[in-house]
Order: structure tokens, then sequence, then C-alpha cells
């Protein structure tokens, strides 16, 4: 291990630094997104989804609205109004770059988002495809207009199909796939899974530019039977979107799966979930319309309908969703937990499977004039059980009922440079939870932001998904204070620090704890395609831990530093080298430290004809599972895998896509890990009689 090592040390100080040129891409921001241990796979891999498919249907600047850009997920508020303004007395826009002018808006953000956009014709209105400005000035006919008939025909003509094939394996065999005998598995019927050993899923989507969505899809996990005797259904997971927007005051129409966000998410999101690293000027959330579900993910998303009005400036939007999900059900019959992983491989698995209904309904009411906005939202909801947790300490004000409303009021006010906005909401018991937000952009260089939330240990809110340190918006206090500016031409630095108060004790503390998160973010352009970055991040909280003597647990402060280095270049002939050094120290106050060393190689390479390749190549070191390193690994298309590793060894994959035509492409991806120190991996039906792990991924797409 000492020697490769070496070689990636020699490797990292030896790159030429010749090239020219860094470029703000949005694929490499979202990469970066990814890297974050407290994305979620789920979120990341809607982003990507989404700004994917702004890429392949780019809205026109001469006709694009305020919601339209409210799309854009890399967007704030304060820059989507930036840009607005600007439209509103340059129009019409003869080429994407006029961006660069608008008064404020960094050059980075301009980068990243330049490829969502197109100019269309200046000189008409949105039109369909089926008659050009060229068909116009030649027939005398006026371009086509959006009456239900057009809309139909040229969603029929025009619009695009995709399939999305994937089919993965692991190649070594696992405990759960063996054989066992009739008398072993009557007395212990989870050692074996009941499906076979193989992830595969099927994905169709229709889009007709931003007007028509359509797509279903189908999954099965690993383990989970597909056609066998007593499981006819064939996939484990099927799931159906239909989105149609813009007819007449309908602004949105969703049916089947679907997502939505209502004001800071203190009673509803289940659209975006980010982390607090992922950019100052994003902290702030808002209200959009319903978008579809798409992602294989089997929690986390409403299956009914959802439909937005809008009625100058006030919109209003109302839903409905009746869905059966997992659940863990005590004796008595009660939800004592939720199971969110969607795997039905095991007798006992299987039986939680869509055990329990739930249904909700909700509704928003959103006005906006000029720079100031307010909304008003409720939300009701309701299982066929009583949700009743068993009661521990951390958990005696959780939510014990078959029923829960909630009720918020948010708004958003902008200033010239500042951005004010907040939500307050309340649960059935009356308890009132906030959130409050101030950014501040003096110029394009730098910019502040100041947060402060309050969640109640009473406040119950089981949909939503706001601002916090832990999992729920409950049992905290916090103020987060956010800063990203350009000290110098080349170097850019983004840091926050969150100082965190949790009133009641939590799972895993036996008292009332507190939190700091800092986080610190710079990087330097070498050149225009070669920059080198830091990241450290230092997390100090309280746990509890068994004390010597006594056996009793005490709570003791922890805190883990990570620093992260990386070095990336680019050439102009399609080749890209990244080199990350990842180190991890993890100390538990009164005991030895732990730590965690990785270093790592990215090889990326994309030919200009049809085929693209990238390799990866790591050695870690990590003593214990607290001292685990995440480093991102590229994954087939659409897809986001953020290896955790601790022990000592080494991660090599290497993947490929090959593009038979515009229309069909094929990627295969192949992945070991191999380590020094265990004879065993994992555990229980997924224990691997071996040290190393292999897998083989696949991935199909036709589009027409």
């Amino acid at each position: 291990m000492k020697s490769t090592i070496l070689y990636f040390l020699f490797f990292f100080i030896g790159l030429p630094l010749t090239i020219e040129a860094q470029n703000y891409n949005w694929r490499e921001y979202v990469i970066q997104l990814a890297e974050e241990e407290e994305a979620n796979a789920t979120a990341i891999e809607n982003m990507y989804e989404e700004l994917l498919s702004l890429e392949l249907n780019p809205l026109n600047l001469n006709t694009v609205t305020k919601e339209e850009l409210e799309a854009i997920p890399l967007l704030s508020i304060e820059e989507i109004n930036m840009i607005i303004d600007f439209l509103k007395f340059n129009r019409p826009i003869m080429t994407v770059y006029e961006l660069r002018n608008v008064r404020n808006l960094s050059h980075r953000t301009i980068q990243l988002i330049i490829p969502f956009f197109n100019v269309g014709d200046a000189g008409f209105n949105r039109t369909d495809e089926g008659l050009s400005r060229t068909d116009a000035v030649t027939t005398g006919k006026s371009p086509n207009v959006h009456t239900p008939k057009n809309q139909l025909s040229n969603a029929l003509k025009y619009g695009r199909h995709e399939i999305q094939i994937r089919f993965d394996k692991t190649l070594t065999p696992r405990a759960g796939y063996g054989q066992f005998t009739d008398s072993i598995l009557q007395r212990y019927p989870n050692r074996k899974y009941r499906g076979e050993d193989y992830y595969n899923s099927i994905r169709y989507s229709f889009k007709y530019r931003d007007k028509i969505q359509m797509g279903f899809t189908a999954e099965k996990d690993a383990g989970e039977p597909f056609l066998k005797q007593d499981y006819p259904k064939g996939f484990d997971h099927y799931g159906f979107h239909l989105i149609i927007n813009d007819i007449g005051k309908l602004k949105t129409l969703a049916l089947g799966d679907y997502r939505l966000s209502f004001g800071q998410g203190l009673i509803l999101n289940n659209d975006f979930i980010g982390s607090k690293s992922w950019g100052v000027d994003n902290v702030t959330r808002r209200t959009l319309k319903p978008k579809r579900h798409f992602s294989t993910a089997e929690y986390g998303f409403f299956r009914g309908g959802a439909a937005m009005f809008e009625l100058g400036n006030i919109s209003l939007t109302a839903f409905y969703s009746n869905k059966l999900i997992d659940a863990n059900i005590s004796e008595d019959g009660d939800i004592t937990s939720f199971k969110v992983d969607g795997l039905h491989r095991t007798p006992l698995e299987m039986s939680k499977k869509r055990n329990t209904r739930e249904q909700v309904v909700g509704t928003n009411i959103n006005y906006i004039r000029n720079r100031f906005q307010t909304g008003i939202s409720a939300l009701y909801h309701t299982y066929n059980k009583m949700y009743n947790p068993s009661l521990r300490e951390y958990n005696k004000f959780y939510l014990r009922d078959s029923s829960n409303y909630n009720a918020s009021v948010d708004y958003s006010y902008q200033l010239p440079g500042f951005i004010i906005a907040g939500e307050a909401a309340v649960s059935k018991n009356g308890s009132v939870a906030t959130i409050n937000s101030m950014q501040y952009r003096p110029s394009t260089t730098i910019s502040f932001t100041a947060l402060h939330r309050y969640y109640p240990i009473s406040y119950n809110a089981l949909h939503a998904q706001a601002f916090a340190e832990g999992s729920r918006a409950q049992n905290e206090q916090g103020v987060y204070i956010g800063a990203a500016f350009s000290p110098f031409k080349k170097i850019t630095v983004a840091t926050y620090i969150d100082f965190v108060r949790f009133p009641w004790p939590k799972y895993g503390v036996d008292k009332p704890s507190n939190a700091t998160d800092f986080y610190l973010l710079g990087s330097y352009n070498l050149t225009r395609h070669s920059f080198f970055e830091a990241r450290y991040k230092y997390k100090k909280k309280e746990k509890n831990v068994k004390e010597v003597e006594t056996k009793n647990n005490i709570v003791l402060p922890y805190a883990t530093h990570k620093l992260r280095l990386r070095y990336s270049i680019d050439n102009n002939i399609g080749w890209n080298f990244r080199t990350t050094v990842d180190i991890a120290r993890y100390k538990v106050k009164q005991s030895e430290k732990e730590l965690g060393l990785m270093i790592s190689q990215n090889i990326n390479y994309k030919s200009r004809s049809k085929l693209s390749a990238n390799t990866y190549l790591a050695a870690f070191n990590a003593e214990t599972y607290n001292a685990r390193l995440f480093s991102y690994e590229r994954n087939l298309l659409s897809t986001f895998y953020m290896p955790s590793l601790y022990g000592k060894g080494m991660r090599y994959a290497i993947n490929g896509r090959y593009d038979f035509s515009a229309a069909l492409s094929l990627s295969i991806k192949a992945a070991r890990t191999r380590y020094f120190n265990r004879d065993t991996i994992s555990s229980g039906a997924d224990q691997i009689n071996g040290n190393s792990r292999t897998d083989i991924y696949t991935y199909l797409r036709l589009r027409f």
C-alpha cells in the first residue's frame, strides 16, 4: 500500500501545469454536491435529471418567465430576479452571452446556467416547432399557437421519447444467495433472499418541450423475486407520472407520482433536500410547482394528483395523495417506524411491504407582487393505523396519533442586495416552529447569509424537510452564518459556521446537547483549465459513551476533522485528471484519536467521436468506521455513487460509454473493492466470505 501512495504522490506532483482553462460545468458542480456526506442520493439524481432535461430542452431567453427560471435549482431567488429585471429592459436578446451583462450575476453562475438557454427567435412569441419564422415569412401564415389541437398534434410529432434499462450484478457470492436445506429455512426463513442476485430497472419518459411530461418506472432490487412462483407481478416497484403545463389558468397538472415543496419546507418538502455546504446563496427555499417523480426511489414522493392555478398575482396549489407505504408494525398493530429502503428480499421484509395506507391532502396560496411574496399553506395526513413509536426518552414528544395537520405562513422580500425570507408553522398540538434568513450580496464577488431556526421538541411535521442539522425539523435551535467571496481574481472562498442547540435528549444522547459545524472551501485557478481546491470540515457534537468502571452512559463531546486537497486539470483533447487526498480525524474526549487517509485518482476521457471512459483508483486506510472516508466515484449516467470506505484496502473502477448513434448509447462499469485487513465483508445475508467484492453495472439508453 505504501508503494501505491507514493505513486499517487508522484503523479500528483508531476502533473503538467501548461494547459489553460477551467470551465464551470454544471455536471462538475453536481458532482461536487454529491461528494458531501450529508447529500441525499435521490435528491442529487432528481437534480441531475432536471438539469439534463433543461439542457436538452433549453429555455428561450426572449420568452422565459420567472416561474421557468425557478425550475433551475442552481439559481437563487436573488439571481432569478436579477435575470428577470435584465430581460425586462433588454429584450430581444440576440445571444445567451448577453447574460454577462446582468448586474451582480457572477461569471461562475453564468457559466453554469448558459447550457439551459437559447435565444430562439427574438421577433416572435412562443411558437411550436411546426412552423418556423422562415415558414411564416414565406407562407404568410402566423406561427402556431398553443391551442389544444396544435398541442396534441405537435406533441405527437415533436415529442422526445427515452428508454433507460439498467442491469447490475455483484459477481462475488453472498450468503443470502447460497443453498439452504428446508429445515434451516423453516427455522431461519430470513437467511435466504427469495429473488435473483441482480438489480434491474426500466424507465420510459416522453417529453414535449415544457408542456408535457409522461413516463413510468419499473424496478427490482437485488434479492427481490421477479416473475417467480408466488410473485407474479414481475418488478417489485412500479411508478407512473403525467405532467401537463399551461392550460389556460391551470399552470400545472400532475397525475401519478409527483413531488412538492411549500415555503421553506417547515410543513412540506419532498422535492429537493440540500446540505448546508451547497452554497450560501441557496439556503432560502421557495414554493415551486408540482414536479414529476421519475426516480426509482420508493419513498419520499406523493401518488395521486396535484394542480396549480395562476390568477394574476395569486397562485393556488392543491393536491391529494393516496399511497401504500412500508412500515414496522408492533404486536398491537401500531406503526413504530417507517421502512424507507424499499427492499423486499426476505419473508420479514416482504411482510412490511405496503402494509400501511397514507393519505395526504394539502393546499398553498401564494401571492407575489414585485419583490414581495407571501404564502399560506396547510396539510393534513392520516394513516389507517395508529402511529405510535416505542416510547423512549428522546421520542417522548413524537406524534402518537393516526393523523396530523400543519399550517404555515411564509414570506420573502427583496431589497437592492438584500433578501429576507422565512416561515412560521404550527402543528396539531399547537406547537410553533419558525425559520428566518437574510442574504446580502453587495457585489458579484461577495455574499453573506444568516439564518436562524427554532424547532421545538413538541413540533411534529412528518413531511417537513427544512434547513436543519438533524434529520427532523424538531428539537433544534440554531444560528447559521455563511459567506462566499473572491478576494483575488483566481481565488474563491466559501465558508459557514453553524451553532446548534438540542434542548431535549436525542437518539444516542441522554441529555440536552450542542453542536458546532464549520466548513471552509477554497479554490485557486492555476490556469484556465486547472485548479487546486482545499476543503476543511469540522464538526463537534456530543454522544453517549459507556463509562469503563460503572458501565453507565455518560455524555461526552466528540470532534471530527476532515481535510480534502484536490488538483484537477483538463486538456483540450478530451482528458481530465483529478487527484484527491482525504484525511479524517475523529476523537471522543478522554479517548484515543482515530485516523483515516485516502488518496484517489480519477482519469476521464471523452473523445470527439463516440467513446468516453473513466477510471478510478483509491488507496485507503481508515482505522475505524468513525474515521471513514467518502469520495465521489463516477457512476453510470443519471446515477451517483459515493462509497463509504474504512479499514485498509483499495478501490478501483473503470467505466465506459459508447454512443452507437445520437439515439442509442451503452454504458458499462466494473468496480472492485479489496481489503487487506479483513476476511469477510458485510454481515448477515449480505456477507461475503473473502476480502474483495466485484460489481458490474450496465446501462442502455435509447432516444427517439
